[in-house]
C-alpha cells in the first residue's frame, strides 16, 4: 500500500476537519465491507468447490464409500470426512 498526501486529495475543508482530531498523525481509511471478496468469488472457483463438494455428499449418502471417494476426488480422507459431515 502506497501513502498519498491527505491535502493533495482531500478538499481543504475535510483536510482541516481530520487534522484537528488527528495532527501529522497516519490514518488508514479502510474499503468499505461490500467491496472485500471472500476466496474465489472473482474466478468461480468458490462455484466450482461448491458444486464438488454436494457431488460428494450426495455420493455419500447414496453409499459411495470414503475411500471411493478419496480415489474419485484425489483427496484426502480428512477432506473428505470434513466435506460429508458439514452442515450445509
Amino acid at each position: 500500500m502506497k501513502y498519498i498526501n491527505a491535502d493533495a486529495i482531500l478538499p481543504e475543508e475535510l483536510l482541516k476537519e481530520i487534522q484537528r482530531h488527528i495532527p501529522g498523525g497516519l490514518v488508514y481509511i479502510p474499503k468499505p465491507k461490500d467491496a472485500h471478496k471472500k476466496w474465489g468469488e472473482n474466478s468461480g472457483s468458490r462455484i466450482v468447490v461448491n458444486k464438488r463438494n454436494e457431488h460428494i455428499r450426495r455420493l455419500f449418502a447414496a453409499g459411495v464409500s470414503m475411500d471411493e471417494l478419496t480415489e474419485k476426488f484425489f483427496l484426502s480422507i480428512d477432506s473428505i470426512k470434513k466435506i460429508v459431515y458439514s452442515k450445509r
